[in-house]
């Protein structure tokens, strides 16, 4: 049982009640899509949300090579439309406009799409799908590069979702599509990355899968490092397409067929791998604090609070987190109510160690932090498995 994992507890809410709801995952047995149920529709999650993507410096000189990379290699113009569902902050877009592309962003969260507007990128604040999408062709707007970052996860109707992709992409565009993948999450004990606003959980042969029912044909993928191991697939229409097939596509198709992603024996493992993983961290917590050593987190981010309420993680361990998107401060994690600070606390308390629960960043908030080795602090990375950075 789980509390929704972005929905931050304001200070004067401390003792009010919270709805917790089930994080069980299914795989179906047919075309083996990792899914979550429906427990809390997305109508009542993402209108306000709290991750904004443009507080990580390393996210951010993501999407800035992804722009370059993207106009170099599909030579984008200043008359080519760039459209990201799920635009965010506008971290992404940014880059496309200062370079003098045509960028619209998409975004079901008003205060997230609110910054992106500010900075003067042009975003819808709606659900994108088939409506949307058909909004967009009355006004003729069709996308040269269509883009979703990390967006499929949170997509509750991967159909409509899909089919308003195919409507909006025009012919010879390019589609691209980032998330993390299934068989990274599955191999790396990445179970925190579940919770309920993420839906589903994607290998390349579940992807592509839905693309390919709705007109889509997938052209080339590359293997990223960001979020823990994702993949980018490469699409296009498939009753015209520009763009050969890669030998880089067969050859994931073929390792994760040889990885056993279409058998229900290759995930019997997860859950005693992530059982494991929660007796690893609590017996260190235990040990550490019955030594009268000092605990805090870095970071507030959903993982984290997948992973804190897990373990029955409270504030009887970790005294505190920071954060450093300003609206996270001030609140309490869901479930755990661990205070979040801004990260200059680190510096008035000295703790010992520091359980850093974005892992993903974990060579960025290192190097940020490094000034805690001056007191003895310690770094403690929870997954794959226990880690302590001296």
């Amino acid at each position: 049982m789980s509390p929704l994992c972005e929905s931050f507890v304001p200070a004067e809410r401390r003792d009010a009640m919270e709805p917790f709801y089930p994080l069980r995952v299914f795989v179906c047995d047919h075309c083996f899509l990792v899914q979550l149920p429906t427990h809390v529709p997305s109508e009542e999650i993402f209108p306000e949300y709290a991750y904004f993507s443009s507080f990580s410096r390393s996210w951010l000189a993501h999407a800035e090579a992804y722009a370059d990379a993207m106009i170099t290699r599909f030579r984008l113009t200043p008359s080519s439309q760039v459209i990201e569902v799920g635009s965010n902050d506008g971290y992404l877009l940014q880059f496309f406009m200062r370079r003098g592309l045509r960028a619209l962003g998409v975004d079901p969260a008003a205060n997230v799409a609110q910054s992106a507007i500010a900075k003067g990128i042009p975003t819808k604040v709606k659900f994108f799908g088939r409506r949307v999408a058909n909004e967009l062709l009355a006004r003729g707007v069709q996308a040269d590069l269509l883009v979703g970052n990390n967006v499929l996860a949170h997509v509750p109707d991967l159909h409509d979702f899909a089919a308003g992709l195919r409507l909006v992409l025009k012919p010879g565009g390019v589609l691209t599509l980032e998330f993390p993948h299934l068989m990274r999450m599955i191999e790396d004990n990445q179970f925190d990355t579940i919770y309920h606003e993420h839906y589903s959980y994607f290998s390349l042969r579940t992807a592509e899968a839905i693309l390919t029912a709705h007109g889509l044909s997938l052209f080339d993928v590359e293997e990223l490092t960001t979020h823990g191991g994702s993949l980018r697939l490469y699409g296009q229409l498939a009753h015209a397409p520009v763009y050969p097939a890669t030998d880089r596509l067969s050859d994931l198709r073929r390792r994760e067929m040889e990885a056993g992603v279409s058998t229900a024996g290759y995930y019997d493992a997860f859950a005693e791998r992530t059982r494991e993983t929660k007796r690893q961290l609590l017996e260190f917590l235990i040990g550490t604090k019955r030594g009268g050593k000092r605990i805090a987190g870095y970071g507030a981010p959903g993982k984290g609070n997948t992973l804190l309420n897990y373990c029955g993680i409270g504030t009887d361990f970790l005294d505190y987190t920071v954060d450093r998107n300003p609206y996270k401060q001030g609140r309490l994690l869901p479930g755990s109510r661990i205070p979040i600070f801004a990260p200059e606390r680190i510096d008035e308390t000295r703790p010992d160690y520091l359980l850093i629960l974005p892992w993903n960043l974990k060579e960025e908030i290192m190097a940020q932090m490094s000034r805690i080795r001056t007191w003895g602090g310690q770094f403690v990375v929870p997954i794959p498995s226990l880690k302590v950075y001296p």
